[in-house]
Formats: C-alpha cells, sequence, structure tokens
C-alpha cells in the first residue's frame, strides 16, 4: 500500500511515500487574495487546480493503490482566524479528494507523533509542548530520514512523517 498525507492548512504539505519507500514531497500550493469581509486585508486559499494536479499525479503514481491521511486541523475558537483557516483549507482538500475519488482518514498530530518524534517532545508530566519545538523536531527527523527531499525552505516533515508513519504502521 502507498501512503498520501495532508498536512492540512495554507502553511501545509502533501507527501506520497510509496510501499517501497520511495517518497515524494510537495508544499501546499496556495494563492493570495482579498478577504470576503469588510476590512483590507489579505488571505491564503488553497489553489484548487494544482492541489488537485498533485494529488492526481501522487495517486496517478500509486495506480490507485493507495490511502490518504489527513491531518485533522486545529479547531479552537481562542484562535478564530486560525481555525477559520483551517476549516477552509480542509473544505478545499477534501473537494480535491473527492473529485479524485482518493480515499481518505482522519489521523490526529499525537496519533503519528508518538512513533515518529523522540520521545522527549510529547507531553509529559504536564509540560505543554513547544510547538515551535515539535515542528524542529519533525524537521530534523525527517531530515535523517528523507536526506534527498528535505531543503532549508522547508519548515516542518509533517506530512513526509505521517506518510512514513501510515506505511509502517500498515494503516
Amino acid at each position: 500500500m502507498n501512503y498520501i498525507a495532508i498536512d492540512n492548512g495554507v502553511s501545509g504539505s502533501v507527501a506520497l511515500v510509496k510501499s517501497n519507500g520511495k517518497a515524494f514531497y510537495q508544499k501546499t500550493p496556495t494563492r493570495k487574495e482579498l478577504n470576503y469581509t469588510k476590512r483590507r486585508r489579505y488571505i491564503n486559499r488553497i489553489d484548487f487546480d494544482k492541489m488537485y494536479a498533485i494529488l492526481e499525479s501522487f495517486y496517478g503514481e500509486c495506480l490507485g493503490q493507495v490511502r490518504c491521511l489527513v491531518e485533522r486541523p486545529m479547531v479552537n475558537p481562542q484562535r478564530f482566524l486560525a481555525s477559520l483557516s483551517a476549516v477552509r483549507s480542509l473544505e478545499a482538500t477534501l473537494l480535491v479528494l473527492e473529485k479524485l475519488k482518493i480515499p481518505y482518514w482522519f489521523i490526529d498530530s499525537k496519533q503519528w507523533q508518538r512513533s515518529m518524534l523522540p520521545a522527549g517532545f510529547l507531553r509529559t508530566r504536564g509540560f505543554k509542548i513547544n510547538k515551535s519545538e515539535l515542528k524542529e523536531a519533525s524537521l530534523i527527523i525527517g531530515r535523517r530520514m528523507f536526506p534527498q527531499l528535505v531543503t532549508d525552505k522547508m519548515k516542518d516533515c509533517d506530512s513526509l512523517l505521517l506518510a512514513e508513519w501510515g506505511r509502517r504502521s500498515k494503516f
């Protein structure tokens, strides 16, 4: 089985890890446009056509033998604008997946992080997780596992690690 993983959001990424361990990575394609509210402001949105092309290519490369793992979006009323962006991104991504008829499952980040990141980065003894440290750990582990794909421009390797987790756990 091959695994497509989507780190949801406009700053996310899409990865494919094939059953033989060969991997592909792409930053989530976005476009900037004026917000739809009264204030003059810009928002980032998923570029549907480019996301479609990426997922169609990944799906075609796997000859339909694929499972798509989508990281469950953060929804927090105290972070309303970030939650709104995450939900908008998820909806666009789901529309692409459904149009391509790619089967998908939602995965909580903690589920794959337990296996793929060092234990010291998980919640222990009541200490709160530092998000920037988690992203740095993801990048370091991703660089070790996929040195041919990881560049200095990447902020994390969450989609790559999620896809690899799916492959290893035979999700």
